[in-house]
Parts: C-alpha cells; sequence; structure tokens
C-alpha cells in the first residue's frame, strides 16, 4: 500500500479510536437515564399496590339477601333470553324481501 493511503488509514483509525470512548460515555449516560426512569416508575408502582384491598364485612343475613337478589337478577336475565331464543324477531324490511311484498322498484332499491 501507498504511503499516503496509509496515512489516511491511520488518521481514520486514530480518529475512530478519540470518538470511541465518547460514544461509549453517551451511551452510558443513556443507560443511566433509563435505569433511573425505570426506578421511578417502579417506585410509583409500588405505592399504588401499597394500599390494601378493602373487605366488606357482610353479616349473614345481608349476605343471604344479596345472593336471593342475585339468583333472582339471573333467573330474568335467563327467561329473557329463552323467550328472545324461543321467537326470533325478524325485522320488517326483511319480511318484506321474503315475502315478495312491494314493487321490483323497491325490492331492487332494498338490494
Amino acid at each position: 500500500m501507498k504511503r499516503k493511503g496509509l496515512e489516511k488509514r491511520i488518521q481514520r483509525l486514530e480518529k475512530r479510536l478519540r470518538e470511541g470512548p465518547k460514544k461509549l460515555a453517551k451511551l452510558k449516560r443513556k443507560l443511566q437515564t433509563k435505569i433511573a426512569a425505570e426506578a421511578k416508575e417502579a417506585k410509583r408502582k409500588s405505592r399504588a399496590r401499597r394500599r390494601p384491598k378493602r373487605k366488606l364485612n357482610l353479616s349473614p343475613e345481608r349476605r343471604a339477601q344479596l345472593a336471593e337478589a342475585m339468583k333472582a337478577r339471573w333467573a330474568a336475565k335467563r327467561a329473557a333470553q329463552a323467550s328472545q331464543s324461543a321467537s326470533p324477531v325478524i325485522p320488517d324490511s326483511i319480511s318484506e324481501k321474503v315475502s315478495g311484498a312491494g314493487t321490483a322498484s323497491q325490492n331492487a332499491a332494498a338490494f
């Protein structure tokens, strides 16, 4: 290799060696800021978790009353679903299409 080419390669290598520690320091600073941010977030989350859940102190009578109310609610919901599935509701627009009611232009507009 020629002398000039070697000098240029040496200069580039020296430049990379000078910039290397700068880049390394920059990356280390970024890492430190990330670690600090994660620690701050973890600390914030741990504060939120400290609050204990409030326990409901129900008397046996109140618990039985609530159980009966829920059973009645579920029974009403099941009855409503059973009545809906037993007689499906067909919208008017579909029943007209099926029965053939209306003019040809109305049927074409419907589709």
